[in-house]
């Protein structure tokens, strides 16, 4: 069974491995009533990139832990996918997109751990 910390961690490195940015981990599992224990929130630079970091994300939770994510929306226009793996939400959104939702204001009760980009 894999754990809720080696699912971020897989999710964190699928995200890096196609250079998302601004990585977010909002800790929803104090906040009754939250959809989720956890939000990983990024962005990518452009449809296609954003396309490929949910692509990146889902091939890795699949290749090294087997999960398969439960639903996943947003492929049609790449602004904002979310991918759902139950107790996790994985969103990632294109920069305009994101500062328009702003979900870490929209959840700013919860803790909010953020990854420093890679380069």
């Amino acid at each position: 069974m894999t754990n809720q910390t080696n699912i971020i961690k897989l999710i964190t490195e699928g995200i890096q491995d196609r250079k998302g940015k601004n990585i977010s981990i909002v800790d929803l599992s104090g906040i009754e009533g939250a959809a989720a224990h956890s939000f990983i929130i990024c962005q990518g630079s452009s449809t296609m990139q954003v396309a490929s970091i949910a692509d990146s994300i889902r091939e890795k939770l699949q290749k090294e832990a087997g999960i398969k994510p439960y639903n996943y929306d947003g492929y049609q226009n790449a602004q904002w996918i979310v991918i759902d793996y139950g107790d996790t939400f994985v969103h990632v959104f294109l920069p305009e997109t994101r500062q328009y939702y702003n979900l870490e204001e929209l959840w700013s009760d919860a803790e909010i751990t953020s990854i420093p980009d890679l380069d």
